[in-house]
């Protein structure tokens, strides 16, 4: 088929490759603008550009599908859109113009966790099986038909991060595959059912951990917010990052917040039991091992906001 492929961020390579391997024509490419990255701000072409660029792939940059793009849509002849985590809406009058439809790979077992951050939430609450559902995108946030789905067991020490990564490489695998099959008249979506939760994006505020909740709840919202928008807590009044921690339920004694160095390891005192910090960063500093930092600390009375 002749195929639009709209994505962004690295989550979204995966797909085009495998999309590219089963033989679809990728006529274009739609990601978003450039954007600025790191401390100097520098415009740098989305992951998704990058490697259009080096397929030698027509690329059309847009953060909104305006008249202009559905214009250029239209004269492509499309057969389908797959779209993979594109960051912006398709409206009504492009969602017509491939033959087939946009066919999303989304990042949940839908309808469980519609919307930007599944991952992320499906971690903060503490999912024990999570997985990705390719469906006919339709105006609806994430509500169209489903095609087909997998799942995928939550470990123990996953942040967003790394389950993202899995189901990025086993979803690209379920998109090219729902692509052949509706190439071949074989694919034919089901409407959703089930319970309907939401998965709004995250800000640097769901990052904060509050010491006074249980050591299970603070583990799971650190792991669901690394690397982004990243988990941070207050020391001295500045921002603190704080990476994935390990439970420590055989520490009980020490107040939520409240930080201690015990044989080579930093505990911190939470509404339950302790937790085991692992690295951290201070503000105005590089990230490092949390015994280095409680040593350079020199604080008897160490206590996180």
């Amino acid at each position: 088929m002749r195929i639009l492929f709209a994505g962004t961020p690295a989550v979204a390579l995966p797909s085009m490759r495998e999309v590219r391997r089963a033989g679809h024509e990728v006529v274009a490419v739609l990601t978003r603008e450039d954007a600025p990255v790191g401390r100097k701000k520098i415009l740098t072409p989305s992951p998704v550009a990058e490697a259009a660029a080096e397929a030698g792939l027509e690329i059309i940059k847009a953060n909104r599908i305006d008249q202009a793009v559905i214009k250029r849509l239209s004269d492509l002849d499309l057969d389908a859109a797959a779209i993979v985590a594109y960051g912006g809406l398709v409206p009504p009058s492009a969602l017509q113009l491939p033959r087939h439809g946009w066919i999303n790979l989304h990042f949940s077992l839908l309808p469980a966790w519609r919307g930007a951050a599944p991952v992320q939430h499906a971690l903060i609450n503490g999912d024990d099986i999570t997985g990705a559902s390719t469906f006919l995108l339709e105006e609806g946030l994430d509500t169209g038909p489903v095609f087909g789905t997998l799942t995928e067991q939550v470990r123990a020490e996953d942040t967003s991060g790394v389950l993202l990564q899995r189901l990025s490489e086993s979803g690209a695998v379920l998109l090219a595959q729902t692509l052949s099959a509706v190439d071949q008249g074989r694919g034919v979506p089901v409407p959703q059912h089930g319970e309907v939760s939401l998965a709004p994006k995250l800000s640097s505020a769901d990052g904060r951990i509050r010491w006074d909740r249980p050591a299970l709840a603070i583990k799971r919202r650190i792991n669901g917010v690394t690397p982004e928008p990243g988990a941070w807590t207050l020391w001295g009044g500045q921002r603190f990052k704080v990476w994935p921690v390990l439970l420590r339920p055989d520490v009980r004694d020490l107040p939520p917040g409240a930080a201690s160095e015990r044989d080579g390891a930093v505990l911190v005192g939470t509404g339950s039991h302790a937790v085991q910090l692992t690295e951290v960063q201070p503000a105005g500093r590089t990230k490092l091992a949390a015994s280095e930092w409680f040593r350079g600390a020199r604080r008897e009375d160490l206590v996180f906001e």
